[in-house]
């Protein structure tokens, strides 16, 4: 037990209100997570002052019942990680001052962590052994990114959406096929019964060389496709068939996973990576999944996916991320502020 190091981490960067306790970066404790999908589904995506609100209220009963199921007291941490950044700052700063309080008031250590490094984490996390450098993908509701993996704390951004990222696309396409929300596991769930190949939507590359995305385009070729091609004609979608929403959400899925995928080989190729992670909400997604482990097997890499409970937003990934800052000795003092952004930031 003295040569345990626990890390209480906090989660609040969207819509999720989560904390965790996690011993030595990999053994998981506790793990709470408080979900706000039914306040926000009917608005079709998150209400930033709604999603504070509900942070407020949550905070400290996730906090409770995270240390109580851990069974601990908290003199028996080591730390408090926080995601401070990147995120909607209305929801960030609920976890970072519930972090600063309890930093102050236990007298442990305050470690800022990087919400989107953190879903990275996720995919290492239960991975026995990792060949580096790793091409890392991240592909969530807010961010679609590449990095150079290095180890979990030498990273190098090499590529990040212009615009859309993924999961916000699969929001969106899912308002406009009138599925539910959240747009991912609906629209996948369509796409089951379509064809990929039914409808040919853009892939948008943005040249050669590049390693960034975009997704706005393919959101409007769909909505384009969905009013017969008359951006000022009313929406078809009431009156098609679920087999024809089938093959929209099909070859939707098709496209954003295309690029997805060409992009972490082309970002493999330029590292010579010899292991490709995947982490974010969007890599729940099955056939995703399999494209990327056949494209990693077909260029002898390795593919380390996040287990499906750790896609979406969680503190595990936070406390495990924390680990390793907390004996780097990378601390954070009383002024750590909440950013909006900060992909490339450690």
């Amino acid at each position: 037990m003295d040569n345990e190091i626990r890390i209480l981490g906090i989660e609040t960067s969207c819509d999720e209100t989560a904390a965790a306790v996690v011993c030595n970066g990999k053994e998981v404790s506790s793990s709470v997570i408080s979900s706000q999908i039914k306040l926000h589904e009917k608005y079709g995506g998150v209400v930033p002052e709604l999603a504070s609100r509900a942070h407020i209220e949550k905070i400290y009963p996730v906090l409770k019942d995270a240390i109580a199921r851990a069974s601990i007291l908290p003199e028996q941490l080591d730390a408090v990680a926080v995601a401070n950044r990147p995120g909607l700052s209305v929801a960030l700063i609920v976890g970072l001052t519930a972090a600063k309080t309890l930093s102050l008031v236990w007298e442990k250590p305050l470690i800022a962590v990087n919400h989107i490094h953190a879903h990275l984490q996720s995919a290492m996390l239960e991975a026995d052994a990792l060949e580096l450098p790793a091409a890392a993908l991240i592909v969530s509701g807010g961010h679609t990114s590449l990095y150079d993996c290095r180890n979990c704390l030498d990273l190098k951004l090499l590529g990040a959406t212009i615009d859309d990222a993924a999961g916000e696309a699969f929001d969106k396409v899912a308002t406009i096929l009138k599925l539910s929300y959240p747009g991912g596991p609906s629209i996948e769930k369509a796409a089951c019964n379509g064809n990929p190949k039914a409808i040919q939507f853009p892939r948008s590359m943005l040249g050669k060389d590049s390693l960034d995305f975009s997704f706005s385009g393919l959101k409007t070729a769909v909505l384009y496709y969905c009013q017969g091609n008359d951006m000022k004609a009313p929406s078809r979608v009431n009156s098609m068939s679920e087999n024809e929403i089938a093959d929209i959400a099909a070859s939707f899925q098709a496209a954003v996973i295309d690029v997805l995928v060409k992009k972490a080989s082309r970002a493999a190729k330029k590292i010579g990576a010899k292991t490709i992670l995947l982490g974010g909400g969007v890599a729940a997604n099955s056939a995703l999944r399999e494209a990327l482990e056949e494209m990693a097997e077909a260029s002898g890499r390795k593919l380390l996916v996040a287990p499906r409970k750790y896609c979406t937003d969680n503190a595990v990934m936070v406390a495990s991320l924390g680990y390793y800052k907390y004996k780097a000795g990378m601390f954070a003092d009383m002024g750590l502020e909440a950013k909006a952004s900060g992909e490339d930031s450690i």
